[in-house]
């Protein structure tokens, strides 16, 4: 079989378009092949999507820090400073009752010169007097106070007439200094109280009635280390007191037994103040505290004469029943913070106690000291005294 031969440009244009479809598919195939990776990575990465607004923190409000607020200790001295003012309104009412009714003076009355006379026979006579005294008072921890020590200095000066038999007045001045040291509390103060005095006796057969009625004036100082300086202030303070007794005057040879009763009121103010300086200085307001009390006891006494001198020697004991305390409260302020404290007392019940000795140089000359205690659960208090009398 014979085949139809093709003409050769025929048979080359047919070569030449096989070529061009053969290179062709092969640059599409190397094309996709580089494309791949490109796609595969497109594939790989997540579609966004839209996330939410978030919703904005609000903005807190700034906690205002705490305003400063006063101690319940900040005020330990002023309140020893008060309760010192109200004892020696005590201390002074109850010298002036035995100026007035001790055995000593009733029998220079009675005996005068220790002749026997009769006390009708007796002139009226003038009489004056001069004392120097020390007091040393301790007060232990009560609620918010921390306790305190006390030492005060004073004297005496007064005067008496016998009006009448059996009727006697006198009038005196006290004039004192107090420090007050309160150590756990980093505190001190100072009181300066001026007492006026006045007090009188009835005499009647053995039966004495005696009376005292003070007032006092004074300036207190206090000092408070707030650990940045001292915080100080000063302010006024002021006492009044009234005492009546009543005794009954037994007497055997050279011994005598005076039993004797008392019924004593005192009450005591302190001004507000402000204090200076320091961290913190504290605004304090008036403070008054009071206090009633009955006393029951007796004084037991002997004289001895020498040499045309009188020796006489005494003691006596006394139960004290304090059966009214109103001890009163503060308003203590720092900024816009403010306490109330209260103040400070002595316990109801406790004993008072003393000795004296007196020498009785001549009729008119007279010297004398004295010893008197005071024994309460928080307080103790020792008092001695140096006298000398004059009479004409």
């Amino acid at each position: 079989m014979c085949c139809t031969q093709q003409p050769q440009g025929i048979r080359q244009t047919i070569g030449l378009d096989r070529v061009r479809r053969i290179v062709t598919a092969i640059a599409m195939t190397l094309a996709v092949v580089a494309m791949l990776p490109a796609t595969a990575a497109l594939a790989q990465t997540p579609t966004p999507t839209s996330s939410p607004t978030p919703t904005p923190t609000p903005t807190p409000t700034p906690t205002p820090s705490p305003s400063p607020s006063p101690g319940t200790t900040s005020t330990n001295a002023n309140q020893s400073a008060g309760n010192s003012t109200l004892n020696l309104g005590s201390n002074f009412l109850e010298r002036l009752g035995g100026q007035a009714s001790n055995g000593v003076n009733r029998a220079s009355r009675t005996n005068p010169g220790g002749g026997g006379a009769s006390e009708n026979a007796e002139d009226p006579r003038y009489r004056t007097w001069f004392e120097g005294y020390g007091i040393s008072v301790r007060t232990d921890p009560q609620g918010d106070f921390v306790g305190d020590k006390r030492t005060t200095f004073g004297g005496v000066a007064g005067f008496g007439a016998r009006v009448a038999p059996g009727v006697n007045l006198g009038f005196s001045v006290d004039q004192s200094h107090t420090d007050i040291d309160v150590p756990l509390a980093l505190q001190s103060a100072t009181l300066d109280l001026t007492q006026i005095g006045f007090n009188g006796s009835v005499d009647k057969g053995p039966w004495t009635w005696a009376f005292a009625l003070v007032h006092g004036f004074g300036k207190v100082h206090s000092s408070r280390d707030t650990g940045f300086g001292l915080a100080v202030a000063g302010y006024h303070a002021t006492v009044d007191g009234a005492l009546t007794e009543i005794n009954y005057y037994w007497t055997k040879d050279q011994m005598r037994i005076v039993p004797k009763g008392a019924l004593e009121y005192v009450r005591a103010t302190s001004a507000a103040f402000q204090e200076a300086g320091g961290l913190d200085p504290l605004n304090v307001g008036s403070s008054a505290i009071s206090r009633a009390r009955v006393m029951i006891g007796a004084e037991v006494g002997r004289y001895f004469i020498f040499d045309r001198k009188i020796l006489d020697l005494s003691a006596y004991g006394k139960f004290v029943d304090n059966f009214y305390q109103d001890l009163g409260s503060v308003q203590v302020s720092l900024g816009t913070q403010n306490i109330i404290v209260p103040g400070i007392g002595e316990s109801r019940y406790g004993m008072d106690a003393g000795a004296s000795a007196s020498l009785s140089l001549s009729n008119t000359a007279r010297l004398y000291v004295n010893y008197d205690g005071k024994f309460r659960n928080e307080l103790t208090s020792h008092q001695g005294t140096v006298g000398f009398e004059y009479r004409w």
